[in-house]
């Protein structure tokens, strides 16, 4: 276990603005896994997740900049917040994409992403709170490892769902706009891992 209480540092705002940023890349799934479940047709919850993201991302650099003793080394938090952005950009990116396919999507189901979807967020969420105390480096490896396994199926997913597009006798338009979505629906799973890897990262140093 390692606890970044033993360093110099009792100011506490790097990591509510890493927990914020974490919320927010959940929040974007939360809006895919909507959307994908025809409870949402808007860009509109994508465009504000990334709006605040932008925000707590600006609020990150300015701390760097303004701070002279961090709690976490200022590489390790500059490619955290690099990982964390990159989750609602990517989702607002895939959103934009599956809304303009419109009705070459409307049959096309994406049930099997939606837990992998929610649980990678929620696993995002629970590494980076870990930050804030104690984080046992047993509980950070499982999370972490529970994370690459989902980015692992997610990435199986694909290639079998593509498989099916490529198989299908409606090909064509339709499934270059599939390939498009699946590809970039896996990139989500990849942006939760790269988060993982970072926090994953800062425990090891810290064990």
């Amino acid at each position: 276990m390692f606890s970044l209480q033993r360093f110099v540092v009792k100011d506490q705002r790097i990591f509510d603005l890493l927990e914020a940023s974490a919320e927010q890349g959940h929040r974007s799934i939360e809006n895919v896994v909507q959307l994908l479940t025809r409870q949402g047709a808007s860009l509109d919850p994508f465009v504000e997740a990334r709006r605040k993201e932008k925000h707590v991302t600006g609020e990150i650099q300015e701390y760097l900049v303004r701070t002279f003793v961090t709690p976490l080394d200022r590489e390790d938090i500059e490619a955290l917040s690099h990982a964390l952005y990159r989750i609602p950009k990517t989702a607002e990116k895939f959103s934009e994409r599956y809304l303009l396919a419109g009705p070459l999507v409307e049959t096309t189901s994406f049930a099997e992403h939606l837990a992998m979807l929610d649980r990678a967020g929620e696993l995002v969420v629970s590494l980076v709170k870990g930050l804030r105390g104690d984080l046992e480096l047993s509980r950070a490896q499982a999370e972490h490892g529970e994370l690459q396994r989902i980015e692992g199926e997610a990435d199986k997913l694909m290639i079998r769902s593509l498989r099916e597009v490529y198989g299908s006798v409606d090909a064509g338009l339709r499934a270059m706009v599939l390939k498009d979505l699946h590809e970039l629906l896996e990139k989500i799973f990849d942006r939760c891992r790269d988060a993982g890897n970072a926090v994953f990262m800062v425990a090891l140093k810290h064990s």
